[in-house]
């Protein structure tokens, strides 16, 4: 009986979630931390935490499709995951080429216009695992609709130091003249295909820290990040909706800011007049909070009607 009520609440409470939402990120990156602990948990082995996982991920991009979220990026495998012991890498290598090559197939993923890709140190991985990422990349490559970012044997640091040298090699041989380098440079060093700018990044888990993921990407734009307390496994819609809110809430302070700073630039304008207070403050309307009006801001305690 209990177990049905709560199942009432949390859906009448994801309904809710849902109709706060009138937007949502272009682009979420996921941290999904603590397979391994709910397997601990589940008095089960550490593969099954990452199964259970996996079951998770396909969860999520139902979950973002419904939103309209146009790229998702997965950290599933970092560069200090190779200390874990061999058998436990082999079994989450094992589940990895298996998800690549199911994906790759899935009549979803094609429906969808999916576009898989891998970021990371690829060399590093397993041939097998290298193989399911050449078929996997390969059979949606042309999609667009979609990016689903895949993040193996991946590490910030490594990332903006291999752009790093490959720009010093470009300078030192000549084709590149440092006056000429520019955020496109390094971007287009980072990875094959480029990476949107990242609005959102969810750590599941517990921890509260981004583990240098995306670097450039994240904290250059500014990210939005939801840290929450439940395992991957147990990550659910009503905490993805939250995390969703909350890149909401942040993006609304932010416009909320810009007015206020536009109207500190028209009162520090000695003698301003009305008439060119309206036209300042219109060139900011778009950052004007839902249900507010440019013409009933005030400008030195007078409404600008």
């Amino acid at each position: 009986m209990l177990t049905r009520v709560r199942r009432q609440l949390e859906t009448a409470y994801e309904r809710h979630l849902r109709r706060t939402i009138t937007g949502a990120p272009t682009h979420v990156a996921v941290i999904q931390d603590g397979n391994r602990r709910y397997a601990t948990k589940q008095g089960e082995d550490a593969p099954d935490g990452h199964r259970a996982g996996a079951k998770t991920t396909e969860r999520v991009l139902d979950w973002c499709d419904d939103l309209g979220v146009e790229e998702l990026t997965l950290y599933a495998f970092s560069t200090e995951n190779f200390e874990r012991p061999e058998h436990e890498r082999e079994a989450l290598f094992d589940l990895l080429e298996d998800k690549l090559y199911e994906f790759a197939d899935a009549e979803r993923v094609h429906d969808s216009g999916v576009c898989i890709r891998v970021i990371g140190d690829v060399p590093q991985l397993p041939s097998r695992v290298r193989e399911a990422i050449e078929y996997a990349e390969r059979r949606t490559h042309d999609y667009e609709a979609f990016v689903l970012n895949i993040a193996l044997a991946y590490g910030g640091r490594n990332e903006l130091l291999g752009a790093a040298r490959d720009v010093a090699r470009a300078v030192e041989s000549g084709d590149l003249n440092p006056t000429d380098i520019s955020v496109e440079t390094i971007e287009e060093r980072l990875y094959g295909r480029p990476l949107r700018d990242v609005d959102l990044i969810i750590r599941t888990g517990g921890d509260e820290r981004t583990s240098n993921f995306l670097p450039w990407h994240a904290n250059g734009n500014e990210a939005a990040v939801f840290f929450c307390t439940p395992y991957w496994p147990e990550f659910s819609k009503i905490d993805f909706l939250r995390a969703v809110r909350t890149y909401e809430s942040r993006e609304q302070s932010f416009r909320q800011a810009k007015v206020q700073r536009a109207l500190a630039l028209v009162r520090a304008v000695g003698g301003v007049e009305l008439d060119e207070a309206r036209s300042v403050l219109r060139k900011f309307k778009e950052y004007v909070p839902d249900g507010a009006s440019v013409d009933e801001l005030e400008v030195d305690g007078e409404t600008v009607d």
